[in-house]
């Protein structure tokens, strides 16, 4: 069965909104005191989010971890204001929601339409909870700003997947298992991709699911190779220009190796590619501050 505008409100995606604990919109008066902060959020689009905490991390290879890439060093502490992230990476199902409405082009990788999930304008159902894949990333900065939010930074990104204790992966330092996570796939066609949210063992310190595995995800910043010898100690937003920009997380062809909380990865901004996806962020009220 294809979905079509008018039976999409029947997707599946639509029941990640539900939470065991309530949801409200960023910015509302609930959130306004540092005591009121809510643990969870939800977006225009009624995506899911996790608060994450103000203050300091641990940012880049682990202390005593000789395993990482040259960017990745030195490990520097980093502090950041209080910050809502997606709980889960952006669905086929929302960005449906996001094409109806703004007329935004499909996800469709041009270089190889083998691996395309939909088929020209439509979106089978049995993708709808899958993460969005042959996206770019003015496609994904497009959709978060759609959607009243934004791309998260890199800092953001990688203080959501690994805490403040130092840890390798988003769920302490065990290697990874397919318990954990959706990695080293062939491609299958739509079931390389796990629905999101289906690795409870491989969630991040702050309730964040597939920060590693399923699909690479889109951040903010340009990339630079040498931005941690000289990034600020206080919410860093990366080179304020570059030719590549920073994909963090990890994909489901990936090998154990690369599947680190710290792992940094380039890309040209008109990638489309069948692994990489995105989720997005939003700024916690500013009365919170960071500590």
């Amino acid at each position: 069965m294809l979905l079509t505008s008018e039976t999409f409100s029947l997707s599946p995606a639509r029941l990640l909104v539900i939470a065991p604990l309530a949801v409200l919109l960023i910015g509302t008066a609930g959130l306004e005191s540092s005591a009121s902060l809510q643990t969870e959020a939800s977006g225009k689009d009624g995506a899911p989010m996790v608060l994450v905490p103000a203050g300091p991390f641990p940012m880049g290879v682990p202390t005593g971890d000789r395993d990482g890439g040259r960017d990745e060093y030195p490990r520097h502490e980093v502090s950041l204001d209080a910050y809502y992230l997606d709980r889960f990476e952006v669905t086929n199902g929302r960005y449906l929601e996001f094409v109806r409405a703004t007329g935004h082009r499909t996800p469709q990788n041009v270089k190889d339409p083998s691996r395309n999930l939909w088929q020209g304008g439509l979106m089978p159902e049995s993708v709808s909870d899958r993460p969005v894949i042959n996206v770019d990333w003015y496609d994904a900065d497009a959709y978060c700003h759609w959607a009243g939010r934004r791309l998260p930074t890199e800092a953001e990104w990688e203080k959501a997947a690994r805490g403040t204790d130092d840890r390798r992966f988003p769920w302490g330092n065990v290697e990874p298992t397919p318990k954990h996570l959706n990695y080293n796939q062939r491609w299958i066609g739509e079931k390389t991709l796990m629905p999101v949210g289906s690795y409870e063992a491989g969630k991040s310190p702050f309730g964040a699911y597939d920060m590693a595995g399923n699909v690479w995800e889109w951040v903010a910043d340009w990339y630079d190779p040498l931005y941690y010898e000289k990034s600020p100690a206080r919410n860093p937003k990366g080179p304020e220009t570059g030719t590549h920009k920073v994909l963090r997380s990890s994909g489901w062809h990936v090998e154990t190796p690369l599947v680190r909380a710290f792992t940094r990865v380039k890309s040209e901004p008109l990638n489309r590619n069948d692994s990489t996806g995105f989720r997005c962020a939003a700024d916690a009220p500013a009365k919170q501050g960071a500590q």
